[in-house]
């Protein structure tokens, strides 16, 4: 591909994927300005990558493996940088939701933000991908790369245990 066809093609992904990205992503960081960090560290990926693309998977997924493993690298990073759990720096990034001037949330929303920081990391991203986003299960095993079977049982986990924790008081 010449470098004009590959960069007009990149525009397209920026501009049709862009949107959709962000929301994936801020679904597992949180926080916005984070959220836009993750992001453009994802494009530079797709971009530098997009030329070895073989369509073994969807487009979308390929992409959204990118996203997930940048979003979820940085989580880990970030914890390690301020020594703590990765669990525990996602307690303190929803604790920190309430003065997100673009999380608009109610008090059912933060609640149901705290259940899902409680859950196994896993259980987390399944629960996003299904619940926020409506992703499929093949897409989402394309995107994991966990059979769909695995990712239905994570699903019911993490809903038993968030309906335990938003009945408890």
């Amino acid at each position: 591909m010449d470098p004009k066809t590959q960069n007009e093609a990149f525009q397209k992904l920026l501009f049709d994927y862009q949107r959709p990205l962000y929301n994936h992503i801020r679904n597992i960081v949180l926080n916005h300005d984070d959220t836009d960090d993750v992001l453009q560290n994802t494009f530079v990926k797709i971009f530098q990558h997009l030329k070895n693309f073989k369509g073994d998977s969807k487009l979308f997924s390929w992409m959204y493996r990118i996203a997930t493993n940048e979003a979820i690298t940085f989580i880990n990073l970030k914890a390690k940088r301020n020594g703590v759990t990765s669990e525990a720096l996602q307690n303190k990034i929803v604790d920190n939701l309430k003065a997100d001037s673009y999380f608009d949330g109610n008090d059912i929303q933060f609640k149901l933000q705290k259940a899902i920081a409680h859950l196994p990391e896993k259980q987390q991203l399944v629960f996003k991908m299904k619940y926020f986003e409506e992703i499929k299960y093949e897409d989402m095993s394309e995107i994991l790369g966990t059979s769909v079977g695995a990712l239905k049982a994570s699903y019911h986990h993490a809903v038993k245990k968030i309906e335990n924790f938003m009945t408890k008081d």
